[in-house]
């Protein structure tokens, strides 16, 4: 991996970066500071700002592993494309499974709540169709993690786990992931280049997708990532909003959305 601010990272943006490239992001991690509490999560105003920007220009995607009824109100604004449960909700047609996943998640919820670890940092996130254990607040949480990890283990249906940062992300097996969400995006827009940035495991399957047009960043860097390229610091995905923003606006020069958001971010 490299700085996406290196000489080889520029390169790639002037290749990928033209009118019309789409531009996807995760939320907590990458667009949202991480929190204790999932509902404690805010998009910030400085990015928020340049994400309205920014959607005025280009096609914007936000895919985040929350559910929709959870992000939507997170956002403040109506990016072009909006999925969510690692690609389970808001494509098209997703709807034909959702009964058969929410089952699946109410089964494991009661399975789980019995033997959960009695510790208050230790608890559930209910996605409707997916679940999330969380534990970066456990007294102890590499003890909680092993304890997770063994409940988890004994679930039937066994369910697709995929490690986070203090959490572990239980998903349908067979349901689509962020990499199947992200290669629909781009067949749904039709756009031949593609911006995505992610900051944690469940976006390896979208870094990883076979497409090349697509410019991949994780946020902080990952020996064993298959991102292309990282930004060192969360916060850094202002440095990378102004920079698709100027370069953009650099292509319609006075068009009235660059005047917009000239105006917005004075």
């Amino acid at each position: 991996m490299q700085p996406l601010f290196s000489i080889a990272g520029r390169r790639r943006l002037d290749q990928i970066v033209q009118p019309g490239v789409l531009c996807v992001f995760d939320f907590d991690g990458t667009l949202s500071p991480i929190t204790p509490l999932p509902d404690d999560a805010q998009l910030p105003d400085e990015v928020f700002q340049r994400l309205l920007s920014l959607s005025q220009i280009a096609p914007v995607g936000v895919l985040t592993g929350r559910s929709l009824e959870d992000i939507r109100h997170r956002l403040g604004f109506d990016p072009h494309y909006l999925v969510g449960n690692h690609g389970m909700q808001g494509l098209p047609g997703w709807e034909n499974d959702s009964a058969t996943y929410y089952a699946l998640c109410r089964d494991w919820v009661s399975q789980l709540t019995a033997g959960l670890p009695a510790d208050t940092g230790v608890f559930i996130e209910d996605k409707t169709y997916s679940l999330s254990l969380h534990y970066r607040s456990a007294r102890d949480p590499v003890v909680a993690a092993a304890q997770l990890r063994e409940l988890v283990d004994l679930l039937d249906p066994p369910p697709r786990i995929v490690d986070g940062k203090f959490v572990l992300n239980l998903l349908p097996q067979g349901a689509p992931d962020k990499g199947l969400a992200l290669e629909r995006l781009i067949a749904l827009s039709a756009c031949s280049t593609v911006l995505y940035v992610g900051d944690d495991v469940t976006d390896e399957d979208a870094f990883r997708i076979n497409h090349p047009g697509l410019l991949s960043v994780r946020i902080e860097p990952h020996q064993q990532s298959a991102a292309e390229f990282y930004l060192p610091r969360r916060h850094d995905i202002v440095h990378l909003l102004d920079n698709l923003i100027e370069r953009l606006c650099a292509d319609t020069v006075g068009g009235h959305a660059c005047m917009v958001q000239r105006a917005g971010n004075e």
